[in-house]
């Protein structure tokens, strides 16, 4: 199967339960739940890994048009990388094929990095991934910015966003999504050069 004629696995990272729900950890899960909601379908339990899954199609009809499986993993971020292999090989998405939707410590609240491939800087549900596939994936990096203080980094991602953030995070929510849509349609330059804020 061709790379073109491939599926995409867009995986949004985050923990799940409702103790995590609203985390800036768990950004990656919002954004999935938006394009799950904007391609008109719910998520399922997968049958062959522990994640939720939902088969979809987004971009206009026509050949500009790509299959997408968006997963969200059931496991906890830091063993993200087997739900992800598992599915990779039980739909068939080749490694470039993959985007990880992930909260971002280096980057300013709400800013967007696209990129392919390169390290984990130190999140736990990259770290994962690459090791279960390589690092060759497509990331959507969502700015949560750095804790304030001595705050532990640890105690920053697993906390909820700030009433202020919060006024915001909807719209932003929004734009990582465009992302990632714009990403699977139109290619990862054509994506950087829109988003990359």
């Amino acid at each position: 199967m061709s790379e073109v004629n491939s599926p995409w696995l867009i995986v949004g990272l985050g923990n799940p339960g409702p103790d995590y729900a609203a985390n800036r950890h768990n950004v990656g899960f919002m954004v999935a739940d938006l394009l799950a909601e904007r391609t008109g379908g719910k998520f399922k339990r997968a049958q062959k890994a522990q994640a939720q899954v939902m088969e979809g199609r987004i971009g206009p009809p026509g050949p500009a048009n790509r299959r997408v499986i968006l997963a969200k993993p059931m496991s906890y971020m830091n063993l993200s990388g087997g739900p992800v292999s598992s599915l990779s090989d039980f739909y068939k998405v080749p490694v470039s094929n993959i985007v990880a939707i992930h909260d971002e410590l280096d980057i300013d609240y709400g800013a967007l990095r696209l990129k392919l491939g390169g390290g984990d800087n130190g999140h736990n549900g990259l770290k994962s991934m690459t090791k279960a596939m390589g690092a060759d994936y497509h990331r959507v990096r969502f700015g949560i910015g750095r804790p304030p203080g001595r705050m532990q980094v640890a105690d920053f991602v697993l906390k909820d966003f700030s009433s202020t953030e919060r006024k915001e995070l909807g719209y932003l929510v929004d734009r990582a999504a465009d992302a990632v849509e714009c990403l699977v349609i139109e290619g990862l330059e054509r994506a950087q050069s829109t988003y990359n804020s």
